[in-house]
């Protein structure tokens, strides 16, 4: 979808409102436009981005999602495969939900993304709330990590004392 044309309206309003103002006001009301480009830009993606939440909670098995190709949002359907082969842990089985949520940025890597979000469609989930149930799958108790030798608050062999460095903690979960 191709939003430049939204933008630039917006723009063309803005200078349009000011040419009342006069020639001073014209020419600044224009320099403003082309700097709340990217502003203007971020506001129609949160608004699209809200719309395809809205319209996903209101189909059944299908979801909407937004995506940007370069600058530009493109709409995604994903419709959802059958049954999970896991059960799908719900709210009343999750001891640890405190009704409060949180956000935080994840950076993966985009290989990673993409078989994440395979694995939630394929369980009729949103990428968020696969996420979600494998943290609290990962949380369980009885979970075995191993983070390997130098991970925060792990002994190091290397002596005492030296239990937390500043390296990347890598390692496996079963």
């Amino acid at each position: 979808m191709d939003i430049t044309e939204y933008v630039d309206s917006l723009r063309k309003d803005l200078v349009q409102a000011a040419r009342a103002m006069g020639p001073e006001i014209e020419q600044a009301a224009e320099r403003l436009s082309f700097a709340l480009d990217s502003s203007a830009r971020l506001a129609l993606m949160d608004a699209l981005s809200h719309a395809a939440a809205e319209i996903t909670n209101e189909l059944d098995g299908t979801s909407v999602e937004v995506r940007l190709q370069g600058r530009e949002p493109v709409f995604v359907v994903v419709r959802s495969t059958p049954a999970p082969t896991e059960p799908i842990p719900t709210a009343d089985d999750a001891g640890d939900d405190d009704g409060e949520t949180v956000r935080i940025t994840l950076r993966l890597p985009e290989s990673l993304k993409t078989k994440a979000e395979e694995l939630a469609s394929g369980r009729g989930q949103s990428l968020n709330t696969w996420l979600v149930s494998a943290v609290r799958a990962a949380t369980a108790p009885g979970l075995t990590i191993n983070v390997g030798p130098f991970g925060a608050g792990i002994p190091n062999p290397s002596g005492p004392g030296r239990g937390r460095t500043n390296k990347r903690v890598q390692g496996w979960v079963r």
